[in-house]
This record gives C-alpha cells, sequence and structure tokens, in this order.
C-alpha cells in the first residue's frame, strides 16, 4: 500500500480515515479540501486544481482523500488502494452538523487556513442534491477499476475501525549503526 485513494461524499469520514491511515502507515497525507479552496473560502479555478492534483498524483506514495473527479481517471490509475466510504445520508449529514459545531469560527485540520468551520445552507443543498449522482459516480469508478487494484467499501464506522486494526503498525525507523 503505497498510493491510497479515498472517496466518499461529504460528511463520510474521508479525512479522518486518511489521517488515521497516515499516522498507522507513515504515508504522506493530501486532503482534497487544501487544493479545492484557498483561504476565506475562496474556490481554485478548476485548471490550477487539477494541476495541484496531478502534482500530488506524481508523487511515489500518498493518501489521497477527496473528490475532483475530473483527476478520478489519473488518481486511479496511480493508486494501488481505493477505499470508497459509502455511508448513510443521514449519518453523514450528522457529521457535517457536529463537525461545524466542533471546529466552529476555526480552520479544520483538513481545510486550509482562513477557511473557519460555518454552517451553509449551499452546502447541506449540495449534499442533498448530489447524494444519488454523485454515489452512482464513485459506483461506477469502483465497477470500472483495474482488477489489480486492492478496494475496499466501507460503510460504517465498525466496517472502518475493522479495516485498520487489520493493517500493520509502522515500524520505528532503524537508527543507523
Amino acid at each position: 500500500m503505497q498510493r491510497v485513494m479515498i472517496l466518499g461524499q461529504p460528511g463520510s469520514g474521508k479525512s479522518t480515515l486518511a489521517q488515521k491511515l497516515g499516522q498507522r502507515s507513515g504515508l504522506p497525507v493530501f486532503h482534497i479540501d487544501k487544493i479545492h479552496w484557498s483561504a476565506g473560502w475562496v474556490e481554485r479555478p478548476r485548471d490550477e486544481k487539477t494541476r495541484l492534483c496531478l502534482e500530488v498524483h506524481a508523487r511515489p506514495a500518498w493518501i489521497f482523500e477527496g473528490g475532483h473527479s475530473a483527476t478520478w481517471p489519473d488518481r486511479l490509475a496511480r493508486a494501488d488502494t481505493i477505499i470508497w466510504l459509502d455511508v448513510p445520508l443521514a449519518l453523514r449529514l450528522w457529521r457535517v452538523v457536529r463537525r461545524s459545531l466542533i471546529y466552529w469560527g476555526r480552520s479544520r485540520p483538513d481545510m486550509p487556513d482562513g477557511c473557519p468551520e460555518q454552517f451553509s445552507l449551499e452546502f447541506y443543498r449540495f449534499i442533498w442534491r448530489t447524494r444519488h449522482s454523485s454515489r452512482c459516480a464513485m459506483q461506477r469508478l469502483i465497477d470500472n477499476a483495474p482488477p489489480e487494484k486492492h478496494i475496499y467499501i466501507l460503510q460504517n464506522l465498525r466496517e472502518v475501525e475493522a479495516f485498520l486494526n487489520v493493517l500493520p503498525k509502522r515500524s520505528a525507523p532503524t537508527q543507523p549503526d
């Protein structure tokens, strides 16, 4: 496991899983929200987001969580492991509300500085509006993934914890003689 693609809709737990997996494996973690947004909740231009994603894909090792589906084919081609967090809508909505309360007025660790957490009716509408189309896009990606890819579809916290628990822990670096 050297290049891990984590997919899921908002509130599915992508960032949390990426952080835990990064701690466990020692692989560098990249969050799409740090590419998608710049300070002040300003969305980067599409070409810039694509360029930044492709720079991550070119690295020898990574855990990359999140969207920008325009780059999914390249990310899929480079990834050896794909994890889809296919979590029910009600749980995702609850998690988005909860994280908004926890981080209210502060930037989350998976966000750029200058993007303080807030309640956004527009974001909740996006979650609702894309609940089927986004899930279908992820299902198509999984269905068409090459057979040599290691694919995990996790649907709840118990499955995520079980997945993490079977992974070997990163060993401490050895000291030179």
